[in-house]
């Protein structure tokens, strides 16, 4: 057991190279890096909440309510967290250099799909 800083950690990736940092419930705790892109494929975690921090930079998260109605979109700046409800599908938006931690203690869902709610577009 030992202190891990995800930021120094962060720093020694390539691109866009996921690094698990350590086990969390039944998921994982993880870090990566990446230049300002467009928005990631959609992610859901049907048994759990999952915390986005970003610790360099600045994210756009969307999230798909579970209940139905329009995505809600929201700034993360540099040192702040996001938490995703469970069972909400959600992407997110690099809108600079990123440096992110996130904490995902069950599994995930992707789909690329316009609206994977539905499997439909929006």
């Amino acid at each position: 057991m030992s202190a891990i800083d995800p930021a120094k950690v962060a720093a020694g990736l390539g691109e866009m190279e996921f690094r698990e940092l350590a086990s969390f419930g039944d998921g994982h705790a993880g870090v990566f890096w990446s230049e300002a892109s467009g928005p990631s494929p959609w992610e859901m975690h049907p048994d759990c909440d999952e915390m986005l921090q970003v610790l360099e930079g600045e994210i756009e998260v969307e999230v798909l309510p579970g209940s139905g109605g329009p995505s809600v979109k929201t700034r993360v700046p540099s040192g702040s967290f996001f938490v995703v409800p469970r069972g909400d599908w959600h992407r997110q938006t690099l809108l600079v250099r990123t440096k992110e931690f996130y904490l995902t203690p069950g599994p995930s869902v992707h789909s690329t799909a316009a609206d994977p709610r539905t499997g439909t577009a929006r």
